[in-house]
Formats: structure tokens, C-alpha cells, sequence
């Protein structure tokens, strides 16, 4: 029977945290036990699980003192995974509710291959967290997708989700390669962590999922969209959709993602863009770009 650490951060969102452990109170269980993990990064009031009932999984939480970020957060609880030699690690946002079947169909999938090593769900929009609110019929909210797999754009180092703001008609219901699997939930082979690194703490927030998969892609892995597997997402609802943090962080990391990886001439291309934001973007992508250029990373200039 294979092993799942799921890994999950809660910082400042208990209500959402515990709606993500109650849908997982419901998951189907029969060919694999689960360890729960939350990881309260210095909440102001100390997360606990009031009147747990849960049955088909060992729960624990882990009180950082400071907020490592996502990267730092789950790290710990990566950690704490292969000490215990779990077989896989979710991991998962706490804005999300996930299917029954999510975690049986996510290691259907990736038992399909020895090489695959990360598998990640289609994701839908959780009803009234669409980007346009007003687009879709009323039955059609809850089916519009978030994410059906990960495109790079390596010309202009953008990061997009297939199938984002479409209604699901069954456009894709394929198991595919991608490009990169979103830190909103991935299920990552154990062995992963072992070649390819934890993530990248000099991120925080944001990238350090691609900065993640590329590492894993190039450690001979592939990634997978497993499009049986599904949850629901509160899109941005810790970070803010447009908010400042989003605009720092984004922005800094970004540069430090691009610089790493893209060719020659999108990194060419991004010192003109960056070039561009310090004298015209908003104050805190101004920031960003002024902490990639003094190496400000981590948690950097931001205080949340």
C-alpha cells in the first residue's frame, strides 16, 4: 500500500483550511494510506483542527515560528515526509476542496511509468472565484477551468494554464505532458526530492513551482496532466488577485526564474522589460526589480 504526505500551508485562513481538510475527510482510500500535514506558517492565532473527525488519514500540525513562504513552508513538511519514506508527497493549497478520487486518480496516473515523477490535476475555478464573474451561466460555474495543464512561454517567460476561463466540455480530457505542474496541487514521487532538490527558498512565493519542475524535467522526469483527477480552487484568495504582494514577487522572481533558464534572447528581452518597470511600473514591481538586481530574495522587501 503506497504512502501519501500531503503537504498543506495555512497562513491567517483557518476557515479555508479546514473546508481543504473536510474535503479530504471524504477521499476514497482503499489503495493508500495518507499523512496530513499542515504547516502554520506564524499565523497570528495558532491553527487547530477543532472537532476533527477524520478516519482515513493521521493528521498533524507544524508551527513555524516565522513564515517560511510556500517554498520554505513546505519544505518542512517535505522534510518531514522523507524521514517518514513516504511513497509520494501532495502537495496542496488550502484554497482548495478536492474530489473524492482525487489522490486514487493522481497515483493511477503516475504508476502508468517509472519516469514520470510529478502528476497534476485539472483544476476548476471554485464557484464565484472566477476571473470574470460574469462571463458564465449559472450551471456553469464550478466546471470553469483553472488549469488543465502547464505551458511556458519561453520567448517571453510566461507560465500559462491551458484551458483557463473555458467551460469543461470534455476539451481535455486526455493525460498529457506539461510543462510545468502548479504548486496549487502536485503529486510528487518521493525519489523527485532525492535528485532534483526541494524548492527553492531564494523564491518564497511564486515560480518556485516552475523553478521546481524544470529542475525535475531535467533530472530526467516527466510531468503529467491527469485530467480524471479534479479539485476546486479559490483563486488568489490568500495573496489578493493584483495586489501588491503578487506584484512584488511575481515580478522579482520572474527575473530570477527567466535568467535561469530562458534563452539568451528572452533574458535580453527582460533586461529591456525590467528596464521599462523601474521607470514606469507600479511601486512594488518597481521593487521587484530593484531587489533582483541587489539579490534581495527570500522573503525580500515585502512585509506580510
Amino acid at each position: 500500500m503506497k504512502h501519501v504526505f500531503i503537504s498543506i500551508i495555512n497562513f491567517n485562513n483557518s476557515a479555508s483550511t479546514i473546508e481543504c481538510l473536510n474535503s479530504l475527510e471524504k477521499m476514497i482510500s482503499k489503495n493508500f494510506k495518507t499523512t496530513v500535514v499542515i504547516i502554520d506558517n506564524a499565523s497570528k492565532e495558532k491553527f487547530k483542527v477543532q472537532n476533527s473527525k477524520f478516519k482515513v488519514h493521521e493528521e498533524k500540525i507544524i508551527r513555524n515560528e516565522e513564515n517560511l513562504g510556500f517554498s520554505g513552508g513546505h519544505n518542512v513538511a517535505i522534510r518531514e515526509a522523507m524521514n517518514l519514506e513516504a511513497d509520494y508527497v501532495l502537495i496542496l493549497n488550502n484554497d482548495t476542496i478536492v474530489d473524492k478520487m482525487l489522490v486514487e486518480e493522481l497515483l493511477h496516473t503516475a504508476q502508468m511509468d517509472r519516469n514520470i515523477g510529478i502528476v497534476v490535476p485539472k483544476m476548476y475555478f471554485a464557484k464565484g472565484h472566477e476571473f470574470h464573474k460574469d462571463r458564465y451561466k449559472k450551471h456553469d460555474l464550478g466546471k470553469v477551468i483553472w488549469y488543465a495543464g502547464g505551458i511556458t512561454d519561453w520567448d517571453n517567460v510566461i507560465n500559462y494554464h491551458r484551458g483557463v476561463d473555458e467551460v469543461d466540455k470534455g476539451q481535455y480530457e486526455q493525460i498529457q505532458r506539461a510543462d510545468f505542474a502548479s504548486g496549487a496541487c502536485m503529486l510528487v514521487k518521493r525519489e523527485v526530492f532525492e535528485k532534483a532538490g526541494l524548492f527553492d527558498e531564494m523564491y518564497f512565493l511564486y515560480y518556485e513551482d516552475s523553478d521546481f519542475c524544470e529542475r525535475v524535467k531535467r533530472s530526467g522526469y516527466s510531468i503529467l496532466y491527469s485530467p480524471k483527477a479534479y479539485l476546486w480552487h479559490k483563486n488568489a484568495e490568500s495573496t489578493g488577485l493584483g495586489s501588491s504582494l503578487q506584484d512584488y514577487y511575481i515580478t522579482r522572481n520572474r527575473m530570477l526564474f527567466g535568467f535561469r533558464y530562458a534563452p539568451l534572447r528572452s533574458k535580453l528581452a527582460l533586461l529591456k522589460e525590467s528596464a521599462s518597470i523601474l521607470a514606469w511600473g507600479r511601486p512594488w514591481q518597481k521593487r521587484g526589480i530593484l531587489d533582483f538586481y541587489l539579490a534581495r530574495f527570500g522573503r525580500g522587501s515585502y512585509k506580510i
